[in-house]
Parts: C-alpha cells; structure tokens; sequence
C-alpha cells in the first residue's frame, strides 16, 4: 500500500487512511490495494483524535439547537474538555473494563464522554433517550452496566432500575448533586491533561451496542478498540469524507449509525460534525441551516430522504458534494427526484450494527439503478445459498469471508456464544440479508432473509414491491408483508401511510392497485392494502414482524385487489 512501512498505531491509521483518501474515486485501485492497518495496541481517542487535535482550532462539533443557539467546539478544545471528563471520571471510579451506558441526546457531552471512555478503557453502552425503564433495566442487567450517564429530563426513568451504578447527570439544575445523581458539570473543573493509566490493546472491548430488536429481543454486539474506530475508514471512504468538510448525518444518539457517521468517519477524516437538533422535521428549516454551516456532506436515512423530497429542494442554495443513505434500501423514485432537483446522485450504502459498511455505492463509481454498489476497500463479500451454503452464488445471503478476517467486524454477540458461532458458521460471517450479484460485481438488495416470501411459489422480494409503491405520490411510506391466502399460499399486502393531500378509502385504493398492475408483473401485483401507520423501533426501522402478525389475524380494514376492480 505504501513503500515504507509505517511503524507505531498512529503512522499506521494514518497511512491507510491517506491511501483512501488518495483513491476517494478509484474504486479499483482502493479495493486492490487497501490493507487494513493490525496494531496490536491501539486507543482511537489518544492515538488518533488527540493527536489531530493538537493546536488545531478547526471546528470538530458544531450544533444548532431549534432555538437558534449554537455551540461550536474546535478539535483542541474537544481533546481538552475530553482529558477533563475523563479525569472527573476515574476519581467517581470509573476503571478500565467498567460498562457505561451513555444515554444523551446530540449535545457536546455526548462526544466527550465517548472519548473520555476511550481513554478510560472503560466500555461504552450506547442507548437512545428514547428508551423506557423496561429497556433501561435490560441493558444495565445484561450489560452489567457500573456507571449510567444521562440527561436530567431522563433521570427518573432509572427509579425503578435496580442495581448499584454511579448516577452521572448532565444539565443538572446549578450543578448540584440531588438523589445520589453526580453532576457532570463538576468535570469542567479538572485538569485538560490527561495521563492514561495503562495501555490499550486494539482487541479490548470498546463498545456493546444493543441492536434495533426488529424480529426478536435486541442482541449485544460487542465491537473493540479497532473494529470500529478503525473499520469505519470504509465508511469515511463511501461518504467521500475529506479534511475540512462539514458533515450532516441525522441519526439519532444511541444506535450505530450515530457512531459510524457522527464520530468515527468523519474524525477519521478530520472533518466537521454538523448537528441540527430538532422536535419536528422541518425540511425548509434543515435546509437553511445547511446553507448557513456550509454542509459539504450529508446522509439520512429512507425515511428523513422521502419526507425531504415532498418539500421544495430548490431552497436549498449551496448543494453538498457528497449525498448518501443508509439505515434501509433506498427507493429509486428518492434517488430521482434528488438528481432532478439537485443534480446530485444520493449513493447507498449497507451495513449492520455488527459491521461498518460492507457493500456501497463510493464517489467516482457507476451507479446502477436499485444496486447498493460494490464491496468496500477491506471486505470480501461473498453470497451464500442461505439453504445449501454454496457459497459464490449469484443471489444468497450477503456474508464475510472470515479467511481475511475485516477488522470492521463485530467480536461477536456478547454473552451469546451460541448465536455467534451460527453467524458466522462455515467460515463466513452471515448478515441475514439477501442479495443478488450482477456480471461487474454489483449487488441489489432483495430483503432480508426472513422477510422474503414465495407467492404461487414465485419468490417476492418486499422492498422490490414497496420501491414500486412509492413512486407513486399517494405513497408516502409502505411495508409489504405476506397475507395468507388459501389458493397461492400467500399473496403481498401492503400497509400505506398516504401522502399529504389523500385520504384513505376505497378510491384511494383502487388507485394504488391500478399503479401496482401498470409497473409489476402479474405474480408480483399487490393483492391486498390497508391505510395504516407502519409500527418502527425506536430506531426508525419498519417491525415487519408486527406486521405480519396482524396480517395473520386478519382485519376488517384492508382492501381487496379483486372486489375493487
């Protein structure tokens, strides 16, 4: 990759970084010659962010609250007020291997304290304020949680979670300690400079992420020193991050999308984090204030993308260079709009919560219409028949070769030795989705595993069927599931969320049904509807699995294909 070889952590990360940086539009060259960098000790915070910190008054965090207030913190000042949280820290007993759930919402403390508890050593328990005391319990149960850090609007969800944890409350009214909650603000008191207290090997654990629980109760993903701090230089490679660009990722705090695009890509590619904080989407407002940071790079997720289309892209004056999504399939009808009004293509990407980004569409390549692009620098995809486990079929579940084992891997499931060793049984490591590979190496998107069903023994791909749906403008939001039927074993349903300005009944559906037959073949047409709210994780992601529960059951609501035409 390099003619001379790189000798401690940081010369190692910098030079993979910079090859990726060198080849930010030459896929070929980027997947052949990228290497990942193995060092046996690694810590991101000290090795790599502290370093990039060092004299630099470049914006590193800038936020804008719904009020207009700003907080902008420079790359020197976060390594500072970092040292400081991690020093206040240690003297409450936070140790080396202690577990941290971190419950914040996009506010300066959030990228601190994950910092600090890289310093620390200390493991990271990511969790959405949105979480209950049910969820909370779980997590400090099965991650056995020490320390809690959470937000003073949230501190009385824990009265009913027991166990012995320090309480450590941010925005605590006068900084004062109130039901044994330990101030936060106290840490801007500290020293800002820290000195570690041993080393850091790059397979200690790091982060434990509880996954969004779509099908079944949420797994523990256990990620180290390397795997993501490191595996995301693919994920700063797809975004096309480059130094000094200002990036915009609406992801909310608590699940890994936050931590892939709102702390380690863009770190890893010394650019700005840009956060618009808000109670209710406002499309014309988050434009304005892209406009006014000068957002050179921006990702959301399917849902933010198809509420962004339904207002006036025009407002937007000065376009990034870079758009991106990820989160869900996206739906070609988005992806056009966006080239018609912006003149920008939005590239896909995919990954898990157990890995950085695997398959994407990178800046430079061809983007083909419904694919999700090409394997990433550092991973080999492979499919696998999810029956007979052939692998290199043309369409099987997306897997990892496990001979080069990618670092931008997960440990495994936490606590879950069983569940491991069936993910990545055979010497491949199996996403649970499936996709097809074209002649260039290209990969579409067909569902998950589970999700997939066969109607007259035909295969349906429900996002293939929910694409088809939304580039029609009654459709704002779709899930296909299937519905039984007593003649072809199961037909495609649909649950439809309308767009402004329709409203739900039988012309409505008649309507959508028609659109269905003009643009699917005849085994793919939806069969059934019903105009319904789609139920979502607290991560945004459609629960199908509710879905076709209440299919199962049957409803007086939905609408028949046939007994409307």
């Amino acid at each position: 990759m390099t003619e001379s070889i790189p000798t401690g952590p940081t010369e190692q990360f910098r030079a993979a970084r910079d090859f990726l940086l060198a080849h930010r539009e030459d896929y070929a060259a980027a997947y052949a010659g990228f290497e990942w960098p193995r060092p046996e000790l690694f810590n991101w915070a000290l090795d790599w962010f502290d370093r990039i910190a060092e004299g630099n008054d470049r914006l590193a965090l800038h936020i804008v609250e719904e009020d207009g207030a700003r907080t902008r913190v420079t790359f020197a000042e976060m390594a500072a007020r970092s040292n400081q949280a991690a020093n206040w820290l240690r003297a409450r007993g936070v140790r080396a291997g202690d577990r941290i759930i971190v419950m914040l919402g996009n506010q300066v403390e959030l990228w601190e304290t994950a910092l600090a508890a890289m310093k620390l050593r200390a493991v990271v328990i990511p969790a959405t304020p949105l979480l209950g005391p049910v969820d909370l319990r779980d997590r400090v149960d099965r991650g056995r949680a020490r320390h809690v850090i959470v937000r003073a609007d949230d501190t009385a969800k824990f009265d009913s979670v027991p166990g012995d944890f320090t309480r450590v409350v941010v925005g605590a009214e006068r900084g004062a300690e109130t039901g044994g909650w330990l101030p936060y603000e106290h840490a801007y008191a500290e020293p800002e400079t820290f000195e570690p207290d041993g080393v850091t090997r790059a397979d200690d654990p790091l982060m434990l992420y509880f996954t969004s629980g779509t099908t079944a109760r949420p797994k523990l993903v256990e990620h180290t020193h390397v795997s993501y701090p490191i595996g995301h230089l693919a994920t700063m490679y797809w975004i096309g991050l480059k130094p000094g660009d200002v990036h915009l990722n609406i992801a909310s705090p608590g699940w890994a999308k936050h931590a892939w695009s709102n702390l380690f890509g863009p770190w890893n590619a010394e650019a700005t984090v840009f956060i618009h904080n808000y109670t209710r989407f406002d499309p014309a407002r988050l434009m304005a204030e892209m406009d006014g940071a000068g957002v050179t790079s921006f990702c959301a997720p399917p849902t933010v993308w198809r509420m962004l289309i339904q207002a006036d892209l025009s407002q937007l004056r000065t376009r990034p260079r870079e758009v991106v999504a990820a989160g869900e399939p996206l739906n070609p009808e988005v992806i056009e709009t966006v080239r018609r009004e912006w003149g920008l293509t939005i590239r896909d990407g995919f990954g898990q919560t157990e890995t950085a980004v695997q398959v994407a569409n990178s800046p430079g390549q061809l983007v083909k219409a419904g694919s999700m692009g090409r394997p990433t620098p550092g991973y080999r995809v492979v499919l696998v028949d999810p029956v007979t486990g052939e692998a290199g079929v043309d369409e099987g579940e997306i897997s990892l070769d496990l001979s080069t084992l990618p670092v931008g891997l997960m440990t495994g499931y936490h606590g879950d030795p069983e569940r491991t060793a069936e993910a990545m049984a055979g010497g491949y490591y199996r996403t649970g989705d499936i996709g097809a590979r074209d002649a260039d190496g290209y990969i579409t998107y067909i569902g998950r595993s589970d999700d997939v069903f066969k109607a007259s023994d035909y295969k349906i791909s429900p996002f293939e069927l929910e694409s088809a749906l939304l580039e029609h403008e009654a459709v704002a939001e779709a899930a296909v599931v299937p519905a039984p039927d007593p003649l072809r074993l199961a037909v495609p349903k649909a649950y439809i969320v309308l767009a402004e300005g329709w409203e739900p009944g039988p012309d409505t559906a008649k309507v959508i049904f028609e659109h269905s037959r003009s643009v699917l073949a005849p085994y793919k047409r939806l069969r059934r509807l019903e105009f319904a709210p789609l139920p979502k994780t607290v991560s945004g992601k459609i629960r199908r699995i509710e879905l076709r529960e209440l299919t199962a059951n049957g409803s007086d609501a939905e609408y028949d294909e046939g007994d409307l035409r």
